[in-house]
């Protein structure tokens, strides 16, 4: 008798533990099937014609303006595209408390075939002028995010520079750091 009773129990444990098996089962397939529904929302980029729609709307101004503004006409036309540099940059920065040692990854941000093959031709000179560049900054100033601008600022403003001196233009529309640490 007592081993029937045991016997009940266990199997009206069961039927709980099945229902809860179950339901456990049914939440973690439907977290599922929400998650892969909204992470495979579409990456795709906009059809062109909308984008084309949307520029044709905000009209030809911005174009007009950097002409304006004295910007080099190579520079402001054509498809960005990304030069890496090959190397990250390595140096050491003084600190009121003590020294730093600092890594950058940088990538060049250009406009158009030919200013892309123009920052790959000169990758040397680049590189000597942004070394030159980030050796002059401060460890204070390069923990603040004002600073790292002020010195990718300084950055574009002496590559600039040193392109306009030998290729003629000023190549670079933008210094981006990839990467950034501080030791």
């Amino acid at each position: 008798m007592a081993a029937e009773k045991d016997l009940q129990i266990a199997d009206g444990g069961g039927k709980k533990k099945k229902m809860i098996i179950i339901a456990a089962a049914v939440v973690v397939l439907g977290g599922g099937v929400g998650g892969y529904l909204m992470m495979s929302g579409s990456d795709a980029p906009p059809p062109a014609a909308a984008v084309e729609g949307e520029a044709a709307a905000a009209g030809a101004e911005p174009a007009a303006e950097g002409a304006a503004t004295g910007e080099a006409g190579a520079a402001s036309m054509g498809t960005a595209l990304y030069v890496s540099m090959p190397r990250p940059f390595v140096f050491n920065v003084p600190g009121a408390a003590r020294d730093r040692l600092v890594q950058i990854k940088v990538q060049l941000l250009v406009r158009g075939q030919n200013n892309e093959e123009l920052a790959k031709q000169h990758i040397p000179l680049i590189e000597s002028t942004m070394l030159k560049t980030f050796s002059t900054a401060n460890a204070d100033d390069l923990v603040t995010a004002a600073g790292k601008d002020t010195l990718k600022a300084l950055a574009l403003k002496d590559v600039q520079d040193a392109l306009v001196g030998v290729a003629g233009s000023m190549v670079v529309e933008e210094v981006l750091f990839t990467g950034f640490v501080m030791q």
